[in-house]
């Protein structure tokens, strides 16, 4: 699969999931030196925001913007995921009301598992999945171009749907 950076196309390496597939299990670490797994929250429904770069103007909005729903939607565990260092991730997070779990892939073991790593940039491609108590994708969307956004309300429709 093919997407592109302001018009430039760049390959994912590797094969993506799909919807209806089993959510391939990752580790990666959080902000307190945790590790935290996929399957840590079997039996919950998990959407997981997947951004480039925390320190860019669109993967700000966004964590923003999943993080300002995370608190409205109950029954469903929200992650963030980039490849950033913790440092970089908590520099951002300072001062901000973050009740997301924010993760970094640094070894880009989560990226690989679901296809998502752009090779020539060193980056996750910008995606959204949501994953069911049964850990069954049922949402996923890769964003074809990296500087668009998600579309926040059908993720959000499919979280509440997997409840």
């Amino acid at each position: 699969m093919e997407i592109t950076r302001k018009g430039t196309p760049y390959k994912l390496k590797g094969i993506q999931t799909k919807v209806g597939d089993k959510a391939p299990n990752f580790k990666a670490g959080n902000l307190v030196d945790g590790a935290v797994e996929l399957s840590d929250f079997y039996g919950k429904v998990v959407l997981i925001s997947v951004i480039p770069d925390i320190d860019t103007r669109v993967c700000a909005l966004q964590a923003k913007s999943f993080n300002k729903i995370a608190s409205e939607l109950d029954g469903v565990q929200l992650i963030t995921i980039s490849n950033n260092t913790k440092a970089e991730q908590a520099e951002w997070c300072a001062g901000k009301d973050i009740s997301m779990e924010m993760l970094h892939d640094n070894d880009l073991e989560f990226g690989q598992a679901y296809g998502l790593v752009m090779e020539e940039l060193g980056k996750l491609a910008r995606s959204v999945f949501v994953v069911d108590s049964k850990g069954e994708i049922t949402y996923q969307e890769i964003v074809s171009e990296m500087t668009s956004e998600p579309d926040y309300n059908k993720a959000i429709e499919a979280a509440k749907e997997a409840r």
